[in-house]
């Protein structure tokens, strides 16, 4: 450890987050305070996840919006909890570098139209004055051979690599996006470099795909309880942390149905039994996700619109499950959204011939998959291909086959049922899958009894 940084002391954390170690270092070059939180045995380990996070007094503490500096610092803590290993290094650098006070002044002149960088440029300080010695000093005193990086930040990269860290993966840090620190994140794309996603501001995909789910925190605050707005943004925060452990989306599976289990009356026949409080919170969960699916026959027997219309949102990439390619190209998605994606067996896209350029000249995209032994379109792998797509999360609608086999096959991660007051006696698929029952939490919305 060079000489400026000195280990000083360390004590057992327990957290909600688990069980941590922090460690305090100080600096004789900047006079300040560096900790590290540290979960797991550390020492000699390649790949550890790590975030190299910047003090923000607004942002962590007091939970300031202007920002996204809180939701990244929760975020990392959370994805090492589900990894069980990882290291949070916090640097006493406030302001990217220029104090909070400074911080402050630079705030109000954000306030009179200035953008971040422009701000700190006016008070006399660099876009960015922090440094990442003590970080990499940290790293080589808990003896990390090397790190997976959680960040958006390009420089913090090629800073801690001009150090001696080998960083084998970038890992990003999806933002919640609020009404007030929009401009501040799109200032960091296109003036600072970051590489992150926002919302239906996001680069496009290669086939054009809409952007990425927007966060409950602001665009729901007028339409749902404090207590659902949690769960919608803890979702997507588990969504973030999977994605990012497995390179799939999360699934989350969403159906009603009646006091004794049944989907609809009939198979391939629609029924609503949603309330109009369900179908919003609903839209909600679409607006939440990137991708919404549904099975070919759930398409023929309601032709749905797939969008978000009862609450403030983005829409979902639609994409349908159709082994056979059956899909109708005078279907109202095609009205709805630009982008279409049908999942079918690759020996259906060889034959598709008309039809298939009958839904591409409608806006699908054909996407051949691997089939099962029932010559279907196999979901493991359709999940596998949307992760490389870099689709994140995925909401199921249906229909009940496809609920049924992402329960059978364990790759359903979490579920939300809401439950009609009636008995139908109809058509009842998904039945109760034991050795799953402890992987899928469930939360319900209110349903208005007629």
């Amino acid at each position: 450890m060079p000489n400026d940084l000195t280990y000083t002391a360390e004590a057992r954390i327990p957290t909600t987050r688990g069980e941590f170690q922090l460690l305090l270092f100080k600096n004789s070059a900047d006079h300040k305070e560096h900790l590290a939180f540290v979960m797991g045995e550390l020492c000699g380990k390649q790949g550890v996840l790590t975030r190299v996070h910047s003090e923000c007094f607004t942002g962590d503490v007091l939970g300031s919006t202007r920002c996204d500096c809180g939701s990244q610092l929760h975020s990392a803590l959370e994805m090492i909890e589900a990894e069980g290993c990882g290291i949070v290094i916090y640097l006493r650098q406030e302001g990217r570098g220029i104090g909070l006070a400074q911080k402050l002044r630079a705030y109000n002149l954000q306030d009179m139209g200035h953008d971040t960088v422009d701000a700190n440029l006016l008070l006399g300080h660099q876009a960015d004055e922090r440094r990442y010695d003590a970080a990499a000093a940290i790293l080589n005193h808990l003896q990390v051979r090397s790190i997976r990086l959680l960040t958006n930040n390009p420089t913090k990269i090629e800073q801690l690599s001009a150090l001696g860290i080998q960083v084998d993966k970038r890992i990003s840090m999806q933002p919640l996006v609020t009404a007030d620190n929009s401009s501040y994140l799109q200032t960091k794309i296109k003036r600072m470099g970051h590489i992150l996603s926002l919302g239906a501001d996001a680069l496009l995909h290669k086939n054009g795909v809409n952007g990425f789910a927007t966060p409950a925190t602001h665009i729901y605050s007028n339409q749902f309880s404090p207590e659902i707005i949690q769960q919608l943004n803890t979702l997507q925060q588990q969504a973030n942390t999977h994605f990012a452990n497995t390179g799939r989306p999360f699934v989350t599976i969403s159906y009603a149905q009646s006091l004794d289990g049944s989907l609809a009356a009939a198979r391939g026949r629609a029924m609503a039994l949603s309330s109009p409080a369900s179908m919003q919170l609903t839209h909600a969960l679409r607006a939440s996700h990137d991708a919404i699916l549904i099975g070919v026959e759930t398409l023929l027997a309601d032709d749905p619109r797939l969008n978000v219309r009862l609450v403030d949102g983005s829409n979902p990439q639609p994409v349908v499950v159709d082994s056979c390619l059956r899909t109708p190209a005078q279907a109202r998605l095609f009205d709805e959204h630009a982008h279409v994606w049908i999942a079918t067996t690759s020996a259906s896209a060889q034959r598709c011939g008309e039809k298939g350029a009958a839904l591409v000249q409608r806006g699908a995209t054909i996407l051949p998959c691997p089939a099962n032994a029932q010559n279907q379109v196999d979901l493991s792998c359709l999940l596998h291909m949307l992760g490389q797509h870099n689709i994140r999360s995925l909401m199921i609608e249906g229909g009940a086959h496809i609920l049924t086999s992402l329960l059978a096959a364990g790759l359903a991660d979490f579920a939300v049922v809401t439950i009609a007051p009636v008995y139908v006696g109809g058509y009842r698929v998904v039945q109760p899958q034991p050795e799953y029952a402890d992987s899928a939490p469930h939360f319900s919305s209110p349903i208005r009894r007629a």
